[in-house]
């Protein structure tokens, strides 16, 4: 313990974050938290336990737990073409580049299933990652994902889908296919099926009045590299609530939600999900094919991302696998992903162990949040 809190007010002492909440549990519960700093450069409050923060990525996660709950009740499949549950996906189209500045587009030559919207392997790319995606969007006007309008959807594939992995709004797309099988709104669904029977009363699409006053600053880089606040946060009150990056949440709260998982899908006598479906989710569900490392074109918004260089990563139903064991850190097996303001989590079957470290700034990966992480990580290995 004493070296979990030495990493973390470390951390803060050398100016690296003005705050961060950690969090590493069991399958019998929480065995560490911390909260340590502020919650802002802005702010002299104290950074507590229950905090709100964006959790963005993190979102996906919870979307995909979702869709997988239809997949258990036997109402979804995950080889059924997007296209016949959401038509208008039959009109997104392949970018292949550009005549000057008109965009070039061809038909796709597969046809996208739930599986391949599940896994980021649809061909949907954000345009922090694909910068043919990032200059459509210019040069059409086509709003941001983040923008909150249904037509946000149609960013054009940047690859055939089933061929590559590629990280971008699939599981937005994902959140539509739960809405149209279930018959409610994504937000409802989830209220239904997770946040209610968990007791996740911190975890929310509309972050207001007693939450608002416990958010936590967002920061980003100002010319000199300090942090300074910033507006980085999913519109109120959207068309469409994607769940790509929607949520707000607490440590606490997303803990419960992974302690669940790592109970085979039960917690403190309530079930989610069947333990096969768990089971199921921590799969390979993208065979042949690797995680690739992320190549930013957009610095500002996060760094290029490759977890564990060297070692192969896979995507399960919700999260990144790695399949060797990570020395002095998870074992292979262990699921993870992470939000863009670095929100950060991983849960490891084997070990029976979940960890959360949750900081608020861009870019996303940058060195000195994953510095933070693996060293956070490592001391919570070395106290088992």
């Amino acid at each position: 313990m004493t070296q979990m809190n030495e990493v973390l007010n470390q951390a803060i002492e050398a100016g690296k974050v003005p705050g961060l909440v950690a969090m590493a549990a069991n399958r019998d519960g929480v065995f560490f938290e911390a909260a340590v700093g502020t919650r802002g450069v802005d702010t002299s409050k104290a950074m507590q336990i229950d905090s709100m923060h964006r959790i963005f990525s993190m979102t996906k996660a919870i979307g995909t737990s979702a869709a997988v709950k239809l997949i258990e009740d036997g109402v979804l499949n995950l080889d059924t073409p997007v296209a016949d549950i959401l038509p208008d996906f039959a009109d997104l189209r392949v970018l292949e580049g550009f005549d000057g500045d008109t965009p070039k587009l061809r038909a796709p030559k597969t046809q996208a299933t739930i599986r391949h919207l599940a896994t980021h392997t649809s061909g949907l790319e954000y345009e922090f990652w694909n910068g043919d995606i990032a200059k459509y969007l210019e040069v059409t006007g086509h709003p941001t994902i983040l923008s909150g309008l249904k037509q946000s959807l149609n960013y054009p594939l940047g690859f055939d889908p089933g061929t590559k992995w590629g990280y971008g709004p699939s599981i937005d797309w994902l959140g539509q296919v739960v809405e149209a099988v279930s018959g409610k709104r994504i937000d409802a669904f989830c209220k239904e099926f997770l946040f209610e029977p968990l007791g996740l009363t911190d975890t929310l699409f509309e972050c207001t009045g007693p939450h608002r006053e416990r958010l936590v600053t967002a920061h980003a880089h100002d010319e000199t590299g300090a942090l300074v606040a910033t507006e980085l946060e999913a519109p109120s009150k959207p068309e469409i609530y994607g769940m790509g990056h929607a949520l707000f949440s607490t440590a606490p709260d997303y803990m419960r939600f992974l302690r669940m998982l790592l109970n085979g899908g039960e917690l403190d006598g309530t079930r989610i999900l069947k333990p096969e479906t768990v089971a199921m989710m921590c799969e390979n569900h993208i065979g042949d094919l690797n995680m690739e490392k992320m190549v930013t074109v957009a610095p500002p918004i996060s760094a290029s991302v490759d977890f564990f260089p060297g070692v192969t990563k896979k995507w399960g139903l919700g999260f990144m696998y790695n399949e060797e064991d990570i020395p002095g850190m998870r074992s292979a097996g262990s699921q993870t992903w992470a939000g863009v303001l670095n929100t950060h989590m991983w849960w490891d079957r084997k070990k029976g162990i979940a960890g959360i470290i949750f900081m608020q700034h861009i870019p996303f990966a940058d060195e000195t949040a994953l510095q933070i992480y693996g060293d956070f990580e490592q001391a919570v290995y070395a106290s088992l």
